[in-house]
């Protein structure tokens, strides 16, 4: 699928719910969410029926997000069928790896090929903190049994965060040395109720280049990637920078989303949301897959040629990440 601005869109993140186990401070209120009613909710079936459109359309690499993904019920099987769709030729997870110790084995059984795991820091009390509750030593026996099974190439994917973790840049990029992983470090972005603790505590990128002067640039492999990759001389693994704010990677963007209460959205940082729930749901429509087809044309069509995350008068949208799928 091309947009107006001739980009191949032909990738799908796929949130399919907007529950987490886990109260991260710059994703989730403290008091968690309000819960939805599980008719809001978009069914697995539901999902699936996205997909074969999308894939039908040219899209041919899908992530399932969350949330915390791994807390959806029924999630190995959307995974098995995905990955029995012969278009699709890479599919991949992001979960913040608290739950992958239980579920690793199964997700690769299932058909999933890789996995992102988001972890933010590696001090116990500061995991903590962040998290509110979470346990670090979760997410490390995730991380090896996600080894062991085979889910890779694996990503660490670090928010960075000034004044909470910026200190740990070193320990982050070590990890490259040893393992054959990318450790990706993120601006935060200024994303609903989160806007405010963004704005304070927001640091470019840029200075993971200026502290690690040996870090050496390397080719991306995937140029729709919206990382610029490094690796430590003589590492096994690379160290990537995602710069939303300090450097746009608009014109290389691919994605959809779909969000779990059933909307695609053609970009993050955008408010405009086109509805699939009320398509699959409407026993008026004779013809679904055509209609779904047109709402999947509609969003690609309605991409913006870049986001406005660091216009002077931006406002920040509406959504919280949680409810987005990252």
């Amino acid at each position: 699928m091309k947009d107006e601005l001739g980009r191949n869109i032909n990738y799908l993140r796929i949130s399919v719910t907007d529950r987490c186990n886990l109260r991260c401070r710059y994703c989730m209120p403290e008091e968690g969410i309000e819960k939805k009613e599980h008719m809001d909710i978009l069914a697995l079936e539901e999902i699936f029926e996205v997909v074969k459109v999308c894939a039908d359309l040219g899209t041919n690499k899908i992530r399932i997000t969350g949330g915390e993904p791994l807390v959806r019920k029924g999630l190995t099987g959307l995974i098995e069928r995905i990955a029995a769709l012969e278009s699709i030729k890479d599919l991949a997870l992001t979960t913040n790896g608290s739950l992958l110790r239980r579920y690793a084995r199964d997700l690769k059984k299932a058909g999933l090929k890789r996995i992102n795991i988001s972890l933010d820091t590696m001090d116990d009390k500061k995991y903590e903190y962040l998290t509110r509750g979470g346990k670090l030593k979760d997410v490390l026996e995730g991380f090896r049994e996600a080894l062991e099974v085979g889910l890779e190439p694996i990503k660490i994917n670090t928010v960075l965060t000034k004044g909470f973790n910026d200190d740990e840049i070193g320990d982050f990029i070590k990890l490259t040395q040893n393992y054959d992983i990318d450790v990706r470090f993120i601006e935060l972005m200024p994303l609903g109720h989160a806007a405010g603790f963004a704005s304070e505590h927001y640091i470019s990128n840029l200075v993971v280049l200026e502290r690690y002067k040996e870090l050496e640039p390397v080719e991306a492999t995937d140029k729709s990637s919206p990382a610029m990759y490094y690796r430590l001389p003589g590492a096994k693994g690379r160290v990537g920078l995602i710069n939303p704010i300090s450097h746009k990677f608009c014109d290389n963007c691919n994605r959809l989303r779909l969000t779990a209460d059933g909307k695609l959205k053609p970009c993050l940082h955008s408010n405009l949301e086109i509805d699939v729930r009320g398509i699959l749901r409407d026993s008026k429509t004779d013809d679904k897959q055509t209609a779904l087809r047109e709402a999947v044309l509609k969003a690609v069509q309605a991409k913006p040629g870049h986001h406005t995350l660091n216009d002077l008068y931006n406002k920040p949208i509406d959504r919280d990440m949680y409810t987005i799928g990252g």
